[in-house]
């Protein structure tokens, strides 16, 4: 099989030939993966780690700056206006979201909140992206597409997004309709530029703490659902499979995913509660396919070569009897990761990941 084959068998809970292999990191195990492999970027290290999967999207937006950095504060702002900061740890670092300019805003102010113009998006090179990678499974989207909680939590402070979903406050609901609105209009002029060439459509919510969900399943009915199915329906109007992102203990809500026309669930943080493989396997295994569950919390981060194997081993166990299951990490692997391990993480699933 090829990619494309291998990643829709296994979204359709078939057997493939192996279990499709996907990767996500932060930059500092990007970096040492390319000089490890010496390669010359993270196209060709894709590549090299047998990464079943890629990205369609848009990258050029040929409208004005929308909002202004800050540079004196070292403060980035994109075109929604988030504003980001670098901050440094001890293994590496990451952007921090601060500020949050939509606070306090009104109904009126966020009406008014510049934010991207589809028409302004240069769809010209989707066609000829999807060609070069005709090969592997192209998906639209991504762990952001649709994500309500941390998206406007971003601009509006993820308490302020919360009350807001609990007593309904005109200004953050019309925040969250405004970028859906967008972001669904973007992607489905993504999908048609790309003449058929779409495999899946990528969507998230993050709904999960470790120990509990993060919303009731009546507020994930109430203010969120009604959104998700919108871009659910999108999809599904050019027969795509869609997966849906979403951290920590959210099993709790697939059962709706499945009527709502889910076909896929990424993340899957074994630790957090209702999220064991053998939990998810049993109950979901069959009405659902996986992707993730290889905790970047794990042996994967502070363990040795051997439990790293072990580890990935006992995962592709319980995960691949009848298909449905794609190898992943949970998140993006932190740069705290040995880099011994996560060559370990993907040797295991390519040669362990056969199916005999």
């Amino acid at each position: 099989m090829n990619s494309k084959e291998r990643v829709l068998t296994t979204f359709a809970n078939r057997t493939p030939d192996r279990v499709p292999i996907n990767y996500a990191a932060n930059p500092g195990i990007n970096e040492r993966l390319i000089k490890h492999f010496k390669v010359k970027d993270g196209d060709e290290l894709i590549n090299v780690l047998g990464v079943d999967f890629r990205g369609v999207g848009v990258t050029k937006y040929l409208g004005p700056k929308l909002h202004k950095d800050i540079p004196e504060r070292g403060v980035k702002v994109n075109d929604w206006g988030m504003h980001t900061r670098w901050i440094e740890h001890e293994s590496g670092g990451y952007l921090d979201f601060c500020d949050f300019p939509l606070q306090n805003a009104t109904e009126e102010e966020v009406a008014n909140w510049p934010m991207p113009d589809p028409d302004k998006f240069d769809f010209s090179g989707v066609q000829e992206h999807c060609k070069k990678n005709k090969e592997y499974a192209l998906y639209v989207g991504g762990a952001g597409l649709g994500d309500i909680i941390n998206s406007s939590g971003m601009v509006r402070g993820m308490e302020q997004v919360l009350v807001d979903l609990m007593t309904d406050e005109p200004a953050g609901l019309l925040l969250a309709k405004r970028r859906v609105d967008i972001n669904l209009e973007i992607t489905r002029r993504t999908i048609e530029a790309a003449k058929g060439a779409v495999d899946f459509l990528w969507m998230g919510e993050d709904l999960g703490t470790q120990i509990a969900p993060m919303i009731s399943l009546e507020l994930y009915r109430r203010a969120i659902r009604p959104f998700h199915q919108k871009i659910i329906d999108m999809a599904k109007s050019f027969k795509l499979p869609v997966m849906i992102h979403t951290c920590g203990s959210s099993s709790w809500a697939y059962e709706d995913f499945i009527e709502m026309g889910i076909n896929v669930v990424d993340t899957l943080q074994p630790e957090a509660a209702n999220m064991s493989p053998e939990y998810l396997k049993k109950k979901f295994g069959g009405r659902l396919a996986f992707h993730g569950c290889i905790s970047t919390a794990g042996p994967v981060a502070f363990g040795k070569v051997e439990d790293t194997v072990k580890y990935c081993e006992k995962t592709l166990d319980i995960m691949m009897p009848g298909g449905g299951y794609c190898f992943a990490p949970t998140h993006a692997l932190q740069d705290n990761s040995p880099t011994e391990n996560v060559l370990a993480m993907y040797e295991t699933a390519k040669n362990y990941g056969k199916y005999r």
